[in-house]
């Protein structure tokens, strides 16, 4: 697959994408992200890898410090992950508490950037993905 083309919402305050996950049993799970070029590394919401069954539960004593939208307390391997129409495997996540008020599961970080050249074009509404494997 030599790249992909993700449409996004440009009214959106940030780059919304749609991200796909298989749990243990293969049963696909979607959810909704933001790229984040600030973060280090991907963050998946708690709450959602208990949902899909990744996890038993949330933890239960994780605050969200103030100034933070989000909480990192733990890591995780994704056996398979989708992000912009690319399938990666055994890709190490952060579980996070996310503040509900963002509406998301996952800030995609530099981990996935560093994988592919990634071009968002505005005026096309775009995200272009090229692995750099292909380039």
């Amino acid at each position: 697959m030599p790249h992909t083309i993700t449409h996004f919402d440009i009214t959106e305050h940030h780059i919304h994408v749609e991200l796909f996950v298989t749990d243990s049993r293969g049963g696909r799970h979607s959810f909704d992200g933001v790229l984040d070029t600030g973060a280090p590394r991907t963050e998946v919401s708690d709450k959602f890898l208990a949902l899909a069954g990744l996890i038993k539960e949330p933890a239960k004593r994780i605050l969200i410090k103030p100034g933070l939208q989000t909480q990192k307390y733990g890591k995780l391997v994704m056996r398979k992950i989708e992000i912009c129409g690319h399938t990666i495997e055994n890709f190490e996540v952060l579980a996070s508490r996310f503040d509900g008020a963002w509406g998301i599961d996952a800030l995609v970080g530099l981990d996935f950037f560093r994988l592919f050249r990634v071009t968002v074009d505005y005026g096309k509404a775009e995200i272009v993905t090229t692995p750099l494997a292909v380039i």
